[in-house]
C-alpha cells in the first residue's frame, strides 16, 4: 500500500519530496535518465505526467513540456510502457498523473489493470470529481491502487471530508488557486490551511504548487508530509540539464 510505504519512509525522515516529470519531455531517452537522476539524488516518490494536449492544472512550463511531447509524437502506449520500466527498475512508487479524458480514451479498467499489471502505485486525476469517479474508484479499489484526490484553499471542511472517503495513499493539497509553477507565498496561511487539512483526514498530506526549493520544504516539515516539486526541476533541466538538475534535488533534500 502506498499509505503504508509513505508511514515507513516518515519514520526516517521528516518530509518526504516527491517529484514531477512529463513523460516523452525532453525526450522519452531524456525522461527515462531524469527518472534515475532524481531517484539517485533522493526523491522518495514521483508522478508521471501523462501528456495530454490541455492539462487545465497546469501553467506554463508544464503546459509547455506537455505540447513538446506531444510534438515528439509520446503516445499513451509508450507512456505505460514507461511506467513498466520505471517501476521495475527503480525503487521508489510511482504514480500516474493525467486528465479524465486519457482514461476514458483508453478504458479505465483496463488502464488500472495495466497500472497494476506494471507495478504503478496509484494515478492523480485532477479534472475528476468523487461523484464521477464511480467506475474509477471501483477500478483501482480492485487492483489495489491508490486514487490521490486534491485539497485547495478554497475547498470547504465538509467537502474535504466528503473528498477523504474515497481518497487513498494521501491527500494532494494545492497551496493556492491557479495552476502549478506560479509563486506561492509560504506563510501562516499555509499553514493554517493545511491544519484544516489534517484535521479532515487520516492520510498523509503533500502540498505542491510553487513548491521551488529547500526554504520552501523546511517551512513544509512538520506541516505536510510530502513537499512536491515540478516546474522548479523542469525549469533546471531546461535552463541547465540533467546534472544540474540533479544538484538542485540533493540541495533541496539536504543532501
Amino acid at each position: 500500500m502506498l499509505e503504508t510505504y509513505i508511514r515507513s519512509r516518515l519514520a526516517e525522515k521528516k518530509i518526504l519530496l516527491m517529484t514531477h516529470i512529463v513523460i516523452g519531455y525532453p525526450s522519452l531517452a531524456a525522461s527515462l535518465e531524469i527518472v534515475r537522476t532524481m531517484v539517485e539524488a533522493g526523491v522518495d516518490l514521483m508522478e508521471l505526467q501523462i501528456p495530454f494536449s490541455e492539462p487545465i492544472a497546469d501553467g506554463p512550463v508544464i503546459l509547455k513540456a506537455n505540447q513538446a511531447a506531444l510534438s515528439n509524437g509520446t503516445t499513451v502506449d509508450q507512456c505505460l510502457d514507461f511506467g513498466r520500466t520505471v517501476a521495475r527498475q527503480f525503487p521508489i512508487p510511482f504514480l500516474y498523473m493525467t486528465y479524465y479524458n486519457i482514461l476514458f480514451k483508453h478504458g479505465v479498467e483496463p488502464f488500472a489493470e495495466g497500472m497494476r499489471a506494471a507495478g504503478l502505485k496509484g494515478a492523480i486525476v485532477p479534472d475528476l470529481p468523487p461523484e464521477e469517479a464511480a467506475d474509477y474508484l471501483a477500478a483501482m479499489g480492485g487492483h489495489d491502487l491508490s486514487p490521490i484526490f486534491i485539497y485547495s484553499p478554497t475547498t470547504s471542511d465538509a467537502r474535504m471530508k466528503t473528498i477523504a472517503r474515497v481518497a487513498d495513499g494521501f491527500v494532494y493539497c494545492v497551496a493556492r488557486k491557479g495552476v502549478t509553477g506560479d509563486q506561492t507565498e509560504f506563510s501562516r496561511q499555509i499553514g493554517d490551511y493545511l491544519a484544516r487539512c489534517r484535521a479532515a483526514t487520516h492520510l498523509p498530506l503533500a502540498l505542491g504548487f510553487g513548491v521551488k526549493d529547500r526554504t520552501d520544504v523546511e517551512f513544509l516539515t512538520g506541516k505536510a508530509d510530502i513537499a512536491v516539486i515540478g516546474s522548479q526541476t523542469l525549469r533546471v533541466v531546461e535552463d541547465a540539464g540533467v546534472e544540474a538538475m540533479g544538484q538542485f534535488i540533493r540541495q533541496v533534500v539536504g543532501g
